[in-house]
């Protein structure tokens, strides 16, 4: 009871937003039904700092090497590959931030910043040769049917040779799915031009997130009976999309790339929010909520205190991410 009350005491000032939760509980159905069909879309330009600033012009300027590259197609061919990671390396031996075994990089790395060596450890090396490399194919195949960028990463996945081969994407899952997700992500790296498809799931993670207001938060809390139902921020919606049979990553950055994103004036009820120190760069996100519209989101904000009503509008709002079941499934388990 004493915490309960001291959560009604503390939102006494948000109390009308209690009264209009349900309806945009019930609007973001009417809504999702009125919209789709006529308003979806989002342009190739990155979306704010959904790259790391340090790689931020590279992608945009490399991104934009051929037709059948964009930014954002880049953006997320780099993220499936090493999540931004320059240093990372695979059991495959690939190596940086864009995967290139030996091999590879020997034929097609480029010196990318003109400093007179070619360093696969080395973005402003790497990053140029991915896009680099990704034309090349495209110039590959640009003669076998279908759509160019898909032959392309199909291409880049197995090679130029199986695409012309099988006229298109070969039936290889693998190579299937490698073009799938990328093609999929990289809305989740793009800067609308209109407004995206609102989520016809919103609606149930709200409903969740409304339920669990009161509870004392838990660092790592994923509301378990072991940790008697508490939640931390991204375990909350997680939790809440999991309701309604999306799978979010566990962690708040990674959840901010499982769909596109709307911009602050054209958010909807269901949306979540992030919060960063940093914002150029998403994955310093450090804090998300489940928007619920008139500028509020629940949340779970820290230890010592409860799920509950917060503004969005603060000096470290970061932006925010329209779910989609294909952009979660999209998202790599590994990053």
């Amino acid at each position: 009871m004493t915490v309960r009350k001291v959560w009604i005491g503390a939102t006494a000032a948000v109390a009308a937003t209690l009264g209009f939760v349900m309806v945009l509980v019930a609007g973001v159905y009417i809504v999702a039904g009125t919209m789709l069909g006529g308003l979806g879309g989002v342009g190739k330009a990155l979306a704010k700092g959904a790259v790391p600033a340090a790689y931020q012009t590279l992608v945009q300027k490399w991104g934009n090497l051929c037709p059948a590259l964009n930014p954002a197609l880049l953006a997320a061919q780099l993220y499936q590959e090493s999540g931004f990671n320059p240093r990372a390396k695979s059991p495959a031996k690939a190596e940086g931030i864009a995967q290139f075994i030996p091999g590879t990089w020997a034929t097609h790395g480029i010196d990318g910043d003109g400093d007179g060596d070619r360093d696969v450890w080395d973005p402003n090396d790497a990053i140029p040769s991915a896009a680099s490399y990704d034309c090349e194919l495209a110039s590959y195949v640009r003669d076998v049917p279908g759509d160019t960028t898909k032959n392309m990463l199909a291409a880049y996945n197995a090679g130029a040779y199986a695409v012309i081969k099988y006229g298109g994407v070969p039936p290889y899952k693998e190579t299937q799915n490698y073009v799938r997700v990328i093609t999929t992500l990289q809305d989740s790296f793009a800067a609308p031009v209109k407004r995206v498809d609102p989520s016809k799931q919103a609606a149930g993670a709200i409903y969740f997130a409304q339920k669990k207001l009161g509870t004392p938060y838990l660092w790592g809390g994923d509301g378990t009976p072991g940790q008697d139902g508490r939640f931390d921020c991204s375990g909350l919606t997680k939790a809440a999309y999991d309701t309604v049979g999306i799978t979010l990553p566990r962690v708040a950055n990674d959840q901010y790339n499982a769909g596109p994103h709307p911009g602050r004036e054209e958010l909807l009820p269901g949306d979540l929010v992030f919060f960063s120190d940093d914002l150029t760069d998403s994955r310093a996100i450090r804090h998300v909520g489940i928007y619920v519209g008139g500028g509020y989101m629940i949340d779970a904000p820290r230890p010592g205190a409860v799920i509950r009503f917060d503004p969005i509008d603060t000096p470290d709002y970061f932006g925010a991410t329209r779910v989609t079941e294909d952009g979660a499934k999209a998202l790599p388990t590994t990053v």
